[in-house]
């Protein structure tokens, strides 16, 4: 960082990283689980996937988050896709090559990625 310019840039970049954060009650919400056991299986990844993907698609009403454990730990990464009035969708064994086609198909397109929910692996 050597100008005034790239601190902006960085600033900017980074503003709307946080912008995604914020609350709102209409917003659908991703939620990755972050506890250790989803760190030590790839979460990290994952929520930056999600965090650069919903960016880089211009998704205003789509804000993500992390939260501690979810509470299955041989599931993790764990993600939640929480939309305003409809059923929870709970994604298993998540990874970043996986979040593309979760963004592009469930919050852009409407359509859950069933091979990637809980409900697939119980059957």
């Amino acid at each position: 960082m050597k100008t005034l310019e790239e601190l902006m840039a960085i600033r900017n970049k980074m503003q709307g990283q946080v912008n995604l954060r914020a609350e709102d009650g209409s917003a659908v919400r991703v939620v990755v689980g972050m506890a250790t056991c989803g760190i030590a299986a790839g979460a990290r990844p994952v929520l930056n996937a999600f965090a650069e993907g919903v960016q880089e698609k211009g998704l205003k009403d789509v804000m993500v988050t992390q939260t501690g454990c979810i509470g299955l730990c041989q599931y993790e990464p764990i993600v939640e896709v929480i939309e305003p009035g409809k059923e929870k969708v709970t994604y298993i064994k998540m990874t970043a090559e996986k979040v593309a086609e979760v963004i592009e198909q469930h919050l852009i397109g409407g359509d859950v990625v069933k091979k990637y929910t809980i409900s697939t692996e119980l059957k």
